[in-house]
């Protein structure tokens, strides 16, 4: 493994940025980058941070904080842990860099520049004051495919287009929600003959951990989830249903009923939240007894079974907590009419 620093000076409320285009073998070719290189024999990670940020930028710092370890993996290039501070004091003039253009760039226009993706992990780790931390960022072909915060997986997400297809984007979860890109989920209703009134049908609703990131408490479709990056709507749904209830069945068993595109914007714990989801719907007719599922408690708080007209009614006047979309409540029944004219 190959050590490196990398420093993030600020100032007001912007960064110094290195634009790296004037080396032509460089890993981080046209890449936006902080300031920072490797470490020179008997160095600590304090005298490279000095040595490399006033080689590159003039700058003599004084006060700087070391904030985590990256260890950065990229295709068959060494392997590096850099070593990732910041520093909000210094002195001196800023000069010209060998290595590319130095710029102020203000903290809140650091998406519109060509980043490398997991570096949008820890800006925000950065920018929520996180405590020390260790983030693996792993890439092939420059398209992050692993990261992992304090050795704990996280979830990463195809950014997809209008059709639901991948874009080739792949972003951490809570960025894609902070952000608002529209990603891929998959959403399984599932549905039996009423058993109150004659003729209807009833739909498995599930109230969601109080502990969830978003809509914690609320009523919702029967199972539904993110799809990972690299993975099928199906196989998803299929994943879900037995995680999250214990239901294993077919893959023929789901009835595909349509896509639905949603946006929504709220906050949760103090965080704002930016959902555009793609998702494939499916229906399921199952007469399950509750007692009978094997629920995730971390995810769902509890399940009932409720009228599809009495969810309809409710949904549509707010009578309930919930975080179901009329249209895509409204496609159920459609298909549910459909079914009843066969």
């Amino acid at each position: 493994m190959t050590l490196t620093t990398l420093c993030y000076i600020e100032k007001e409320d912007s960064y110094l940025m290195l634009h790296r285009i004037k080396k032509e073998k460089d890993i981080n070719k046209d890449k936006w980058i902080g300031i920072g290189g490797h470490f020179e024999s008997g160095e600590s990670p304090e005298e490279c941070l000095l040595r490399e940020a006033f080689e590159e930028t003039g700058l003599t710092l004084h006060s700087y904080r070391f904030r985590g370890i990256v260890t950065f993996l990229c295709d068959d290039i060494t392997d590096y842990y850099m070593c990732l501070y910041t520093a909000d004091s210094f002195s001196g003039t800023l000069k010209s860099c060998s290595e590319g253009t130095l710029e102020w760039v203000s903290k809140n226009k650091l998406t519109e520049l060509n980043l490398w993706e997991g570096d949008l992990i820890f800006f925000r780790l950065l920018e929520e004051d996180a405590p020390f931390f260790s983030l693996k960022l792993c890439y092939r072909n420059n398209v992050l495919l692993e990261a992992a915060l304090d050795g704990k997986p996280l979830e990463l997400l195809d950014i997809v287009d209008s059709h639901g297809c991948p874009t080739g984007l792949i972003r951490e979860r809570s960025l894609v929600h902070l952000y608002g890109n529209r990603h891929r989920t998959s959403h399984v209703w599932i549905v039996r003959p009423g058993k109150t009134k004659k003729g209807g049908y009833d739909i498995l609703l599930q109230k969601r951990s109080a502990s969830k990131d978003s809509f914690p408490g609320c009523y919702d479709i029967s199972s539904a989830g993110h799809i990972p990056a690299g993975q099928d709507y199906l196989p998803s749904a299929l994943r879900e249903l037995k995680e999250e209830l214990g239901i294993a069945v077919h893959e023929q068993e789901l009835e595909p009923i349509g896509c639905y595109d949603s946006v929504f914007q709220s906050e949760f714990h103090g965080r704002p939240f930016h959902n555009h989801e793609y998702s494939a719907v499916f229906m399921l007719y199952l007469d399950a007894d509750i007692p009978s599922m094997s629920i995730q408690k971390e995810e769902v708080e509890a399940v009932i079974w409720m009228d599809y007209e009495e969810c309809l009614e409710g949904v549509r006047k707010n009578t309930f907590s919930h975080c179901i979309f009329l249209e895509e409540l409204e496609m159920v029944g459609r298909a549910l009419g459909n079914h009843k004219a066969e």
